[in-house]
């Protein structure tokens, strides 16, 4: 899956502190529910994917690495693909991903949004 198709799934999860405007993962949530996409916020609101009702279709990794494997060796929900943001990154991560098999790109929502913004449903 690449950024464009990304753009085109419909329920994200962002992994990070979307509470606080000076993080990213607080923009890159607000830019989605702007664009019309089902947004939940996993970190300082949910604690766990694993919380999130109904479908899943995006992880966003937004958050500390050494916090985010935590998160995802705990999920149980099933999704599409993962977005590791700049910084969210580690070989630990990676190495997790690609022996579990989970699809997963490297890249960035807000990119996304810009270069592929949805209408307002």
């Amino acid at each position: 899956m690449d950024l464009e198709q990304i753009m085109q799934m419909n329920t994200f999860a962002v992994v990070g502190d979307t509470l606080n405007p000076e993080k990213y993962a607080y923009k890159i949530k607000e830019g989605l529910l702007e664009q019309g996409y089902t947004v939940h916020s996993v970190g300082k609101e949910l604690q766990s994917l694993n919380e999130i009702p109904g479908d899943l279709d995006i992880i966003d990794l937004c958050i500390n690495p050494a916090k985010g494997i935590q998160l995802l060796r705990e999920c149980r929900k099933p999704f599409r693909c993962i977005v590791i943001q700049p910084g969210a990154e580690s070989p630990e991560i990676l190495s997790y991903l690609q022996e579990q098999n989970l699809p997963y790109i490297e890249g960035c929502l807000l990119v996304g949004m810009r270069l592929y913004p949805r209408k307002k449903q």
